[in-house]
């Protein structure tokens, strides 16, 4: 049996039956007392308020008791500018001429500094006499080597990478994020610099210049560089030595590629670009010229691919890379240039396949042997065959980077001039190349000189490019192409900043301090 017991109520009396030390009833009591309680805490809130109304009322404040005072707000003080302003008029003070009678009076504002006179101002208080005539001591030393420096000849110096040091007067002033890089690449049939200046993820093109020099021209049959040839391309070297020099350029690499590898009197020619234009050449490898395509371009490679199969069709020879991505496991960018598969180097380019075969008045059968001459020469890729199988499995496509792509692209896209911005990157169909290819082919000479995408300089080259890209096609057919307008020069500079390491220093300044210390 259950015991039982009486509940009380607030009258004294009890209920027989339910239980004294019920939950529910403890409960109810606790509710009531909670009630109690705040109902107390509300009147003395509301007569503490009253009070200090009343006591506001007395003193004659508005401001009630226990309220923080507001600050006045602070003089502004002056910013970077307007500091630099005011230094610059203690530094140079107007001049005013009075006449004699006192009626008119000239102030002379004085010749403003160089950029490269000002100095830093401490934004840490005011500034004293000292600093004022430090600041002084130092634009007058300026203005007297200024002159001096000016007509000065600037030549590079190699360094132990194979890059250029150019001497400047503010290096030790340059960060690695603000240094100014140059890439020159100095191809078979153009002459190419690239300026640009590091950011956080890339680069920023600063300056750019480009000419077709054909210096390659005759190479094929001779082996030696033509005297034109030569001077056409020192012609364009001494404007790229100019821009380099205008812009205070910090590092540079300058390469030279099939033409100068070709030609019996190569060295010569690098000897006399250095004593006539003041850069130093370096010739460069088959296999450093392919992986420096593959550096300039993998950032226009498809996220979702498994493999690309990217060629550069130049003036003297073509390279082909073959990028096996099916493990990379998220990489991209610069990244992508260590699942190189493999690649080979032809010696057949626009130039000498154009000598060789004809390019001005090109014959079906005559482009049908060109395409024969590029077939014999994949026979020898090496894993070819498996390169073949990767295709049929599917999610592999092309990535072209030469002026041949370039030209279908413009064509393709129906521009009525050429337009980098839409051309770089631009997908193209199968069917889409073989139908530009045909079009090209069935056009004359002077409709090809006509065609603003192509112009004189090219007519008489592209059929031989698009003979080059069909055995590519032949051999490896591809669904999809992506133009790509950047190669070497954009190649040479990605290798340049990742030695430098800009970009991880970048990273490791945003990083916390307690990482930081993990990391070690």
């Amino acid at each position: 049996m259950k015991k039982t017991g009486e509940r009380s109520f607030s009258d004294g009396t009890r209920t027989p039956g339910v239980p004294e030390n019920s939950k529910k009833g403890k409960r109810k009591q606790r509710h009531k007392k909670r009630q109690s309680g705040d109902a107390k805490n509300v009147s003395a809130q509301r007569s503490e308020l009253s009070h200090s109304a009343t006591q506001a009322e007395q003193t004659g404040s508005s401001r009630p008791e226990g309220a923080k005072r507001q600050r006045k707000a602070r003089r502004a003080k002056p910013n970077r500018a307007e500091r630099r302003a005011l230094l610059n008029q203690k530094l140079q003070a107007p001049i005013v001429n009075v006449d004699e009678g006192g009626t008119s009076v000239e102030v002379l504002q004085p010749a403003p500094v160089k950029e490269g006179a000002k100095s830093r101002v401490s934004t840490h208080g005011r500034q004293g006499k000292s600093s004022e005539q430090k600041l002084l001591r130092h634009a007058q030393e300026y203005r007297s080597t200024g002159s001096e420096d000016k007509g000065r000849h600037r030549h590079s110096d190699m360094r132990s990478d194979g890059t250029n040091r150019f001497p400047t007067r503010h290096r030790n002033q340059a960060s690695a994020s603000q240094a100014l890089y140059a890439a020159l690449d100095l191809g078979t049939n153009n002459c190419r610099l690239l300026v640009a200046r590091p950011e956080q993820r890339g680069f920023r093109v600063i300056d750019a210049y480009s000419k077709i020099v054909r210096l390659g021209e005759g190479v094929g049959k001779n082996r030696r560089l033509s005297e034109d040839a030569i001077s056409r391309a020192i012609e364009a070297l001494q404007v790229c030595q100019q821009k380099i020099t205008e812009r205070g350029v910090q590092r540079a690499r300058l390469i030279a590629t099939e033409a100068c590898r070709a030609a019996e009197n190569g060295a010569e020619f690098v000897e006399r670009a250095r004593k006539e234009a003041g850069l130093q050449l370096e010739i460069v490898s088959q296999e450093t010229e392919a992986r420096l395509a593959v550096a300039g371009c993998v950032s226009l490679v498809d996220p979702e691919a498994d493999g690309v199969l990217l060629f550069d069709i130049g003036g003297g020879s073509s390279e082909i890379v073959w990028l096996d991505l099916r493990n990379r496991y998220g990489a991209r960018g610069f990244a992508l240039t260590r699942f190189v598969r493999t690649w080979t180097s032809l010696p057949l380019g626009v130039v000498n396949l154009a000598e060789r075969h004809g390019g001005v008045h090109v014959t079906p059968q005559m482009f049908e042997s060109m395409v024969d001459d590029v077939t014999e020469r994949l026979e020898t890729f090496p894993l070819g065959n498996e390169l073949s199988r990767a295709i049929e499995r599917g999610n592999v496509h092309m990535l072209g980077t030469s002026g041949t792509v370039t030209t279908l692209a413009g064509v393709h896209l129906d521009l009525k001039r050429y337009d980098r911005r839409r051309v770089d990157g631009a997908w193209m169909e199968q069917e889409d190349v073989s139908a530009m290819i045909n079009q090209l082919l069935n056009m004359s000479y002077q409709e090809r000189v006509e065609n603003p995408c192509i112009g004189e300089d090219r007519a008489d080259l592209v059929l031989a490019g698009c003979a080059i890209l069909e055995g590519i096609r032949r051999r490896w057919p591809c669904q999809r192409l992506r133009v790509a307008d950047r190669g070497l020069r954009e190649g040479i500079l990605m290798e340049m900043m990742a030695a430098d390491k800009v970009w991880s220093n970048s990273n490791q300044k945003r990083r916390r301090a307690p990482r930081k210390e993990y990391n070690k």
